[in-house]
């Protein structure tokens, strides 16, 4: 059952909340919140693709 568990794509913890997604050159990359969403955008902002919204 662990396997099915998304971990965060910078802290590792569980991903328990949709919507902090950001799509990047290597994929989809999840995170469990807002700060762990924002620390890798100004960590690495240009491995990141922008969508149109």
């Amino acid at each position: 059952m662990d396997q099915d568990i998304i971990k965060c794509a910078l802290c590792g913890l569980a991903v328990e909340i949709e919507g902090f997604n950001a799509q990047t050159n290597e994929g989809l990359k999840r995170f469990c919140c807002a700060g762990c969403l924002s620390v890798y955008r100004l960590l690495n902002g240009d491995e990141i693709i922008e969508e149109e919204q």
